[in-house]
Protein backbone atom coordinates (compact mmCIF):
# COMPACT_ATOMS: atom_id res chain seq x y z
CA UNK A 1 0.00 0.00 0.00
CA UNK A 2 1.32 3.45 -0.92
CA UNK A 3 2.09 5.91 1.89
CA UNK A 4 -0.37 8.76 2.26
CA UNK A 5 2.19 11.28 0.98
CA UNK A 6 2.16 9.49 -2.40
CA UNK A 7 -1.64 9.49 -2.77
CA UNK A 8 -3.31 11.82 -5.25
CA UNK A 9 -4.42 15.22 -3.98
CA UNK A 10 -8.07 14.26 -4.28
CA UNK A 11 -7.57 11.17 -2.13
CA UNK A 12 -5.63 13.17 0.47
CA UNK A 13 -8.37 15.81 0.65
CA UNK A 14 -11.05 13.13 0.96
CA UNK A 15 -9.15 11.44 3.79
CA UNK A 16 -8.63 14.77 5.56
CA UNK A 17 -12.31 15.72 5.34
CA UNK A 18 -13.40 12.23 6.40
CA UNK A 19 -11.21 12.36 9.50
CA UNK A 20 -12.59 15.82 10.24
CA UNK A 21 -16.18 14.57 10.09
CA UNK A 22 -15.35 11.70 12.44
CA UNK A 23 -13.71 14.12 14.87
CA UNK A 24 -16.79 16.36 14.75
CA UNK A 25 -18.91 13.41 15.88
CA UNK A 26 -16.50 12.46 18.69
CA UNK A 27 -17.55 15.22 21.17
CA UNK A 28 -21.20 14.19 20.78
CA UNK A 29 -20.23 10.67 21.78
CA UNK A 30 -17.95 11.81 24.62
CA UNK A 31 -20.58 14.09 26.17
CA UNK A 32 -22.72 11.03 26.88
CA UNK A 33 -20.10 10.03 29.48
CA UNK A 34 -19.74 13.51 30.95
CA UNK A 35 -18.73 16.99 29.89
CA UNK A 36 -15.34 16.56 31.55
CA UNK A 37 -14.20 14.33 28.68
CA UNK A 38 -15.26 16.93 26.11
CA UNK A 39 -13.37 19.59 28.03
CA UNK A 40 -10.22 17.47 27.93
CA UNK A 41 -10.68 17.16 24.16
CA UNK A 42 -11.12 20.94 23.81
CA UNK A 43 -7.96 21.67 25.79
CA UNK A 44 -6.08 19.05 23.77
CA UNK A 45 -7.11 20.84 20.56
CA UNK A 46 -5.79 24.13 21.95
CA UNK A 47 -2.47 22.45 22.68
CA UNK A 48 -2.45 21.02 19.15
CA UNK A 49 -2.83 24.57 17.85
CA UNK A 50 0.08 25.71 20.02
CA UNK A 51 2.24 22.76 18.98
CA UNK A 52 1.58 23.45 15.30
CA UNK A 53 2.76 27.03 15.77
CA UNK A 54 5.90 26.02 17.65
CA UNK A 55 6.62 23.36 15.03
CA UNK A 56 7.10 26.14 12.47
CA UNK A 57 9.82 27.68 14.62
CA UNK A 58 11.46 24.54 16.01
CA UNK A 59 10.56 21.83 13.52
CA UNK A 60 10.85 23.71 10.23
CA UNK A 61 13.35 26.50 10.93
CA UNK A 62 15.32 24.73 13.67
CA UNK A 63 15.11 27.68 16.12
CA UNK A 64 14.81 26.46 19.71
CA UNK A 65 12.15 28.70 21.29
CA UNK A 66 11.48 28.21 25.01
CA UNK A 67 9.35 31.35 25.34
CA UNK A 68 6.50 30.41 23.05
CA UNK A 69 4.00 30.74 25.90
CA UNK A 70 4.50 34.53 25.69
CA UNK A 71 2.51 34.65 22.43
CA UNK A 72 -0.15 32.51 24.08
CA UNK A 73 -0.37 35.14 26.84
CA UNK A 74 -0.51 38.04 24.35
CA UNK A 75 -3.54 36.54 22.61
CA UNK A 76 -5.28 35.65 25.86
CA UNK A 77 -4.86 39.08 27.46
CA UNK A 78 -5.78 40.83 24.22
CA UNK A 79 -9.15 39.10 24.12
CA UNK A 80 -9.64 39.44 27.87
CA UNK A 81 -9.19 43.21 27.69
CA UNK A 82 -11.48 43.58 24.67
CA UNK A 83 -14.23 41.29 25.97
CA UNK A 84 -14.39 42.07 29.68
CA UNK A 85 -15.57 45.14 31.64
CA UNK A 86 -12.06 45.76 32.98
CA UNK A 87 -11.14 48.60 30.62
CA UNK A 88 -14.28 50.70 30.97
CA UNK A 89 -14.34 50.13 34.76
CA UNK A 90 -10.80 51.51 35.12
CA UNK A 91 -10.70 54.12 32.35
CA UNK A 92 -13.43 56.76 32.35
CA UNK A 93 -12.82 57.90 28.79
CA UNK A 94 -13.41 54.34 27.54
CA UNK A 95 -16.63 54.14 29.59
CA UNK A 96 -17.83 57.39 28.02
CA UNK A 97 -17.04 56.15 24.50
CA UNK A 98 -18.49 52.66 25.02
CA UNK A 99 -21.18 52.83 27.72
CA UNK A 100 -22.40 49.32 26.86
CA UNK A 101 -18.94 47.80 26.90
CA UNK A 102 -16.68 46.52 24.14
CA UNK A 103 -17.92 43.14 22.93
CA UNK A 104 -15.53 42.06 20.19
CA UNK A 105 -16.82 39.62 17.53
CA UNK A 106 -14.86 36.57 16.45
CA UNK A 107 -14.11 38.11 13.04
CA UNK A 108 -12.06 40.80 14.78
CA UNK A 109 -10.61 38.60 17.53
CA UNK A 110 -8.82 36.04 15.38
CA UNK A 111 -7.05 38.47 12.96
CA UNK A 112 -6.19 40.88 15.77
CA UNK A 113 -4.80 38.12 18.01
CA UNK A 114 -2.72 36.78 15.12
CA UNK A 115 -1.48 40.28 14.23
CA UNK A 116 -0.45 41.27 17.76
CA UNK A 117 1.25 37.93 18.37
CA UNK A 118 3.10 38.24 15.04
CA UNK A 119 4.41 41.67 16.10
CA UNK A 120 5.57 40.12 19.38
CA UNK A 121 7.26 37.36 17.40
CA UNK A 122 9.14 39.87 15.26
CA UNK A 123 10.15 41.82 18.39
CA UNK A 124 11.54 38.59 19.84
CA UNK A 125 13.22 37.48 16.63
CA UNK A 126 14.95 40.75 15.74
CA UNK A 127 17.57 40.81 18.55
CA UNK A 128 18.27 37.06 18.42
CA UNK A 129 18.92 36.64 14.68
CA UNK A 130 22.58 35.70 15.19
CA UNK A 131 22.02 33.42 18.17
CA UNK A 132 21.82 29.65 17.86
CA UNK A 133 21.32 26.60 20.03
CA UNK A 134 21.53 27.03 23.78
CA UNK A 135 22.03 30.80 23.61
CA UNK A 136 18.85 31.23 21.58
CA UNK A 137 16.95 29.01 24.03
CA UNK A 138 18.11 31.09 27.02
CA UNK A 139 17.10 34.40 25.40
CA UNK A 140 13.67 33.15 24.35
CA UNK A 141 13.18 31.69 27.81
CA UNK A 142 13.89 35.13 29.28
CA UNK A 143 11.42 36.72 26.83
CA UNK A 144 8.66 34.38 28.00
CA UNK A 145 9.34 35.17 31.64
CA UNK A 146 9.48 38.93 30.95
CA UNK A 147 5.99 38.81 29.43
CA UNK A 148 4.66 36.86 32.42
CA UNK A 149 6.23 39.30 34.90
CA UNK A 150 4.76 42.23 32.96
CA UNK A 151 1.30 40.68 33.16
CA UNK A 152 1.86 40.14 36.87
CA UNK A 153 2.84 43.74 37.64
CA UNK A 154 0.95 45.93 35.16
CA UNK A 155 -1.61 47.10 37.70
CA UNK A 156 0.42 50.09 38.92
CA UNK A 157 0.47 52.96 38.16
CA UNK A 158 -2.14 52.10 35.52
CA UNK A 159 -4.24 49.02 36.11
CA UNK A 160 -4.01 47.31 32.74
CA UNK A 161 -3.82 43.59 33.59
CA UNK A 162 -5.22 43.55 37.15
CA UNK A 163 -1.99 41.94 38.32
CA UNK A 164 -2.04 38.51 39.96
CA UNK A 165 -5.83 38.65 40.38
CA UNK A 166 -6.23 38.25 36.63
CA UNK A 167 -9.14 39.28 34.42
CA UNK A 168 -12.57 37.73 34.82
CA UNK A 169 -16.10 38.19 33.41
CA UNK A 170 -14.76 37.60 29.91
CA UNK A 171 -17.42 37.29 27.22
CA UNK A 172 -17.93 33.95 25.57
CA UNK A 173 -17.29 33.72 21.85
CA UNK A 174 -20.18 34.48 19.49
CA UNK A 175 -20.53 33.11 15.98
CA UNK A 176 -23.23 34.54 13.68
CA UNK A 177 -25.31 35.44 16.73
CA UNK A 178 -24.74 32.01 18.32
CA UNK A 179 -23.38 32.37 21.84
CA UNK A 180 -20.94 29.52 22.39
CA UNK A 181 -21.21 30.03 26.14
CA UNK A 182 -24.79 28.75 26.18
CA UNK A 183 -26.15 25.30 25.41
CA UNK A 184 -28.09 24.77 22.20
CA UNK A 185 -31.21 22.66 21.89
CA UNK A 186 -31.72 20.77 18.62
CA UNK A 187 -35.16 19.28 19.10
CA UNK A 188 -34.88 17.26 22.28
CA UNK A 189 -31.11 16.91 21.98
CA UNK A 190 -29.00 19.28 24.10
CA UNK A 191 -25.56 20.37 22.85
CA UNK A 192 -23.62 21.87 25.78
CA UNK A 193 -21.35 24.90 25.53
CA UNK A 194 -18.15 22.87 25.86
CA UNK A 195 -19.08 20.84 22.76
CA UNK A 196 -19.62 24.03 20.75
CA UNK A 197 -16.19 25.29 21.78
CA UNK A 198 -14.68 21.92 20.92
CA UNK A 199 -16.09 22.20 17.40
CA UNK A 200 -14.72 25.73 17.03
CA UNK A 201 -11.26 24.62 18.13
CA UNK A 202 -11.44 21.66 15.75
CA UNK A 203 -12.19 23.98 12.81
CA UNK A 204 -9.23 26.18 13.76
CA UNK A 205 -6.95 23.14 14.04
CA UNK A 206 -8.04 21.85 10.61
CA UNK A 207 -7.41 25.25 9.02
CA UNK A 208 -4.03 25.43 10.78
CA UNK A 209 -3.05 21.97 9.52
CA UNK A 210 -3.81 23.04 5.95
CA UNK A 211 -1.76 26.23 6.40
CA UNK A 212 1.19 24.32 7.89
CA UNK A 213 1.06 21.69 5.16
CA UNK A 214 1.05 24.33 2.44
CA UNK A 215 3.93 26.14 4.13
CA UNK A 216 5.91 22.91 4.42
CA UNK A 217 5.67 22.22 0.70
CA UNK A 218 6.26 25.83 -0.38
CA UNK A 219 9.47 27.69 -1.19
CA UNK A 220 9.31 29.31 2.25
CA UNK A 221 9.11 25.92 3.95
CA UNK A 222 12.07 24.60 1.96
CA UNK A 223 14.04 27.73 2.88
CA UNK A 224 13.27 27.15 6.57
CA UNK A 225 14.43 23.55 6.33
CA UNK A 226 17.60 24.62 4.56
CA UNK A 227 18.33 26.99 7.45
CA UNK A 228 17.61 24.19 9.92
CA UNK A 229 20.06 21.82 8.25
CA UNK A 230 22.88 24.29 7.56
CA UNK A 231 22.40 28.03 7.87
CA UNK A 232 25.76 28.90 6.28
CA UNK A 233 25.04 26.73 3.25
CA UNK A 234 21.52 28.15 2.95
CA UNK A 235 22.87 31.69 3.00
CA UNK A 236 25.47 30.76 0.39
CA UNK A 237 22.69 29.44 -1.86
CA UNK A 238 20.90 32.80 -1.76
CA UNK A 239 18.39 32.25 1.06
CA UNK A 240 17.71 35.46 2.98
CA UNK A 241 18.20 33.90 6.39
CA UNK A 242 17.36 37.09 8.28
CA UNK A 243 13.92 37.51 6.74
CA UNK A 244 13.18 33.79 6.84
CA UNK A 245 13.94 33.60 10.57
CA UNK A 246 11.76 36.62 11.31
CA UNK A 247 8.98 35.11 9.21
CA UNK A 248 9.26 31.84 11.13
CA UNK A 249 8.97 33.64 14.48
CA UNK A 250 6.03 35.72 13.23
CA UNK A 251 4.15 32.80 11.64
CA UNK A 252 4.60 30.57 14.66
CA UNK A 253 3.50 33.35 17.00
CA UNK A 254 0.20 33.85 15.12
CA UNK A 255 -0.89 30.34 16.09
CA UNK A 256 -0.03 31.05 19.73
CA UNK A 257 -1.97 34.32 19.70
CA UNK A 258 -5.12 32.77 18.23
CA UNK A 259 -4.90 29.87 20.67
CA UNK A 260 -4.57 32.30 23.58
CA UNK A 261 -7.67 34.24 22.52
CA UNK A 262 -9.65 30.99 22.30
CA UNK A 263 -8.36 29.95 25.73
CA UNK A 264 -9.54 33.23 27.29
CA UNK A 265 -13.01 32.86 25.77
CA UNK A 266 -13.22 29.22 26.80
CA UNK A 267 -12.10 29.75 30.41
CA UNK A 268 -13.74 33.12 31.00
CA UNK A 269 -10.74 34.04 33.16
CA UNK A 270 -7.02 34.59 32.60
CA UNK A 271 -4.17 35.15 35.04
CA UNK A 272 -0.35 35.12 34.79
CA UNK A 273 -0.22 31.68 36.43
CA UNK A 274 -1.67 30.17 33.25
CA UNK A 275 1.44 31.16 31.27
CA UNK A 276 4.30 29.80 33.34
CA UNK A 277 7.59 28.30 32.17
CA UNK A 278 6.16 24.79 32.49
CA UNK A 279 3.65 25.59 29.75
CA UNK A 280 6.49 26.44 27.35
CA UNK A 281 8.36 23.29 28.31
CA UNK A 282 5.26 21.16 27.74
CA UNK A 283 4.67 22.67 24.28
CA UNK A 284 8.28 22.01 23.29
CA UNK A 285 7.95 18.47 24.64
CA UNK A 286 4.86 17.93 22.48
CA UNK A 287 6.77 18.84 19.32
CA UNK A 288 9.86 16.79 20.22
CA UNK A 289 7.90 13.80 21.49
CA UNK A 290 5.70 13.58 18.40
CA UNK A 291 8.42 14.19 15.83
CA UNK A 292 9.82 17.58 14.90
CA UNK A 293 8.83 18.87 11.50
CA UNK A 294 6.19 16.19 10.90
CA UNK A 295 2.57 17.36 11.18
CA UNK A 296 0.96 14.01 12.14
CA UNK A 297 3.67 13.43 14.74
CA UNK A 298 3.27 16.90 16.25
CA UNK A 299 -0.51 16.42 16.51
CA UNK A 300 -0.03 13.00 18.12
CA UNK A 301 2.47 14.36 20.64
CA UNK A 302 0.20 17.27 21.56
CA UNK A 303 -2.85 15.05 22.07
CA UNK A 304 -0.90 12.54 24.18
CA UNK A 305 0.75 15.09 26.45
CA UNK A 306 -2.46 17.10 26.83
CA UNK A 307 -4.62 14.08 27.67
CA UNK A 308 -2.08 11.93 29.57
CA UNK A 309 -2.06 14.04 32.77
CA UNK A 310 -5.86 13.90 32.95
CA UNK A 311 -5.89 10.14 32.41
CA UNK A 312 -3.20 9.65 35.05
CA UNK A 313 -5.25 11.71 37.49
CA UNK A 314 -7.25 8.58 38.31
CA UNK A 315 -4.14 6.39 38.64
CA UNK A 316 -2.37 8.95 40.85
CA UNK A 317 -5.34 9.03 43.24
CA UNK A 318 -5.21 5.26 43.76
CA UNK A 319 -1.45 5.30 44.36
CA UNK A 320 -1.89 8.15 46.83
CA UNK A 321 -4.43 6.07 48.76
CA UNK A 322 -2.00 3.15 48.89
CA UNK A 323 0.64 5.37 50.52
CA UNK A 324 -1.80 6.71 53.10
CA UNK A 325 -1.87 10.17 51.52
CA UNK A 326 1.85 10.81 52.06
CA UNK A 327 2.39 11.59 48.35
CA UNK A 328 0.67 14.55 46.75
CA UNK A 329 -1.45 13.38 43.81
CA UNK A 330 -0.51 16.37 41.61
CA UNK A 331 3.23 15.81 42.09
CA UNK A 332 2.83 12.08 41.53
CA UNK A 333 0.93 12.78 38.31
CA UNK A 334 3.78 14.97 37.03
CA UNK A 335 6.25 12.23 37.95
CA UNK A 336 4.28 9.64 35.99
CA UNK A 337 4.10 11.94 32.96
CA UNK A 338 7.86 12.53 33.11
CA UNK A 339 8.56 8.79 33.38
CA UNK A 340 6.30 8.09 30.42
CA UNK A 341 8.13 10.73 28.35
CA UNK A 342 11.54 9.29 29.28
CA UNK A 343 10.50 5.77 28.31
CA UNK A 344 9.06 6.93 24.99
CA UNK A 345 12.14 8.98 24.09
CA UNK A 346 14.45 6.08 24.96
CA UNK A 347 12.45 3.75 22.73
CA UNK A 348 11.74 6.31 19.97
CA UNK A 349 14.55 8.92 20.07
CA UNK A 350 13.33 10.65 16.88
CA UNK A 351 9.76 10.94 18.17
CA UNK A 352 6.69 8.76 18.03
CA UNK A 353 5.98 9.61 14.38
CA UNK A 354 9.04 11.23 12.79
CA UNK A 355 9.25 12.47 9.24
CA UNK A 356 10.50 9.90 6.74
CA UNK A 357 13.20 12.23 5.46
CA UNK A 358 14.53 13.10 8.92
CA UNK A 359 17.71 11.21 9.75
CA UNK A 360 17.90 9.41 6.39
CA UNK A 361 21.45 8.67 5.29
CA UNK A 362 22.68 10.35 2.14
CA UNK A 363 22.80 8.21 -0.95
CA UNK A 364 26.23 6.79 -1.79
CA UNK A 365 27.70 8.22 -5.01
CA UNK A 366 27.78 5.80 -7.92
CA UNK A 367 31.37 5.31 -9.16
CA UNK A 368 31.91 6.53 -12.68
CA UNK A 369 32.73 4.15 -15.52
CA UNK A 370 36.15 5.72 -16.09
CA UNK A 371 37.11 5.30 -12.44
CA UNK A 372 36.00 1.68 -12.55
CA UNK A 373 38.11 0.93 -15.64
CA UNK A 374 41.12 2.69 -14.16
CA UNK A 375 40.91 0.54 -11.03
Amino acid sequence: MKPISEWSKGAQVALFLGCGMLLFALPLLAQQFGQGYVRIMAMALLYVLLALGLNIVVGYAGLLDLGFVAFYAVGAYMYALLASPHLYENFEWIAQMLPNGLHTPIWVVIPLAAFLAAIAGVLLGTPVLKLRGDYLAIVTLGFGEIIRVFMLNLEHPVNLTNGPRGLDRIDSMTFFGLDLGKAVMVGDFRIPSVTLYCWLFLVLVMVSVVICWRLETSRIGRAWMAIREDEVAAKAMGVNTRNMKLLAFAMGATFGGVSGAMFAAFQGFVSPESFSLMESVMIVAMVVLGGMGHLPGVILGAVLLAALPEVLRYVAGDIQNLTGGRIDAAILRQLLVALAMIVIMLMRPRGLWPAREHGRAAAQPVPSTAATKGA
